[in-house]
């Protein structure tokens, strides 16, 4: 029996440039059911898996972007801890021990909702580990947005 395997998206549904990643949620779920999507505040505290993966917006890039490592980043500046940010979340995790391996999915904000959808369909299946049983993935075409 195959493992499920979780991703984490993240995103403010309030705050347009960073709204993506919870827009095009549906439409992924539909195309990958064996994948387990879960909608976390990275501020917030959660149960971290050794081996993280996560979908969110970020800013810089032009194209769905996969990031292996936190380095990639650079860090965004704080004025105050309103402004502590998903990537000093992740770091401070690193820093404890309790993240050790990360992926992220970035999705810059000036995509279509359909352009995102398409590139993270086409990346997600080989970014899965191999204990997920690949047969789950059999295409399912996501359904268009209509816009």
């Amino acid at each position: 029996m195959a493992l499920t395997t979780i991703i984490f998206v993240f995103g403010n549904p309030d705050f347009v440039p960073d709204s993506l990643p919870l827009k095009i949620l549906p439409r992924l779920q539909i195309s990958f059911p064996a994948i387990q999507f879960e909608v976390k505040d990275p501020n917030e505290e959660w149960n971290v898996p050794e081996e993280l993966m996560v979908i969110d917006t970020a800013v810089g890039i032009d194209k769905i972007t996969v990031f292996h490592s936190l380095d990639d980043f650079a860090p965004a500046p704080r004025v105050s801890m309103h402004d502590f940010d998903a990537l000093a979340n992740l770091r401070f995790l690193k820093k404890l021990g309790k993240l050790r391996k990360v992926t992220i999915i970035g999705v810059p904000s000036n995509l279509s909702e359909d352009d995102a959808v398409n590139e993270i369909t086409k990346k997600l299946p080989g970014l899965v580990p191999e204990k997920t049983n690949p047969r789950q993935f059999i295409s399912r075409r996501p359904p268009h947005s209509g816009g």
